[in-house]
């Protein structure tokens, strides 16, 4: 379906589905040519209100990940690393390499373009080991106001930061995720793939990511 927000991945799949995304190989330019994943209420699967989109690329030497935000109320107050962006508005990222769903890559980045990086061990019980100790070396990120409401998230994690070369055929379990506060302190929980609940690290809901 295309309307003002792109072509919809999997609308019309269950919240408990897990879907697939092909990631398309793409030039070094940086300019991602592949489907937009929406986004929705990490709960109820339903449409949030305000959208997200989400689309992924790859070169040789890096991932690169661009988030659409439809966002009129902007609360982002943090400036340094590793703060508790999660506690504003942010967008986020997880990669569990494995796929077992215990040890995972959590990324988050704020509308003031602060980035929280960090190792995440997860055993399963509601224990969650958080190691912010770690940066991604060579991050980039960029956040800019593309027309009036609308956000742009520009990602680029260097292909090092992965245990294996980026290359065709390289699956990962991932999520995405927004937390968006809107006017009155309301806050929106989205995903990719809706967790059924306000936590995001449900490891066991991840969908699949495939480099193509």
């Amino acid at each position: 379906m295309e309307d003002s927000r792109g072509a919809e991945v999997g609308r019309n799949m269950d919240a408990n589905e897990r879907q697939v995304y092909e990631c398309k190989q793409i030039s070094e330019t940086n300019v991602i040519d592949s489907e937009w994943m929406l986004l929705r209420d990490t709960v109820s699967g339903d449409a949030p209100t305000e959208w997200t989109k989400v689309r992924c690329g790859w070169t040789a030497d890096a991932l690169l990940i661009q988030f659409l935000c439809e966002d009129e109320h902007i609360v982002s107050d943090y400036s340094e690393r590793d703060e508790p962006l999660y506690n504003q508005d942010v967008v986020e990222v997880f990669i569990d390499e494995d796929g077992r769903g215990t040890h995972y890559i959590e990324l988050e980045v704020s509308p003031r373009n602060v980035v929280f990086d960090a190792r995440i061990t997860n055993d399963g019980s509601g224990s969650v080991g958080i190691d912010t100790d770690w940066d991604i070396e060579g991050l980039h990120t960029e956040v800019s106001e593309v027309q009036a409401g609308q956000w742009r998230y520009d990602i680029r994690i260097p292909a090092s930061t992965f245990k294996q070369p980026l290359e065709a055929g390289l699956r990962w379990r991932v999520n995405f995720y927004r937390i968006d506060e809107r006017r009155g302190g309301i806050r929106e929980y989205q995903a990719w793939q809706p967790t059924g609940l306000v936590n995001f690290h449900q490891p066991q809901r991840f969908g699949t990511l495939v480099l193509i």
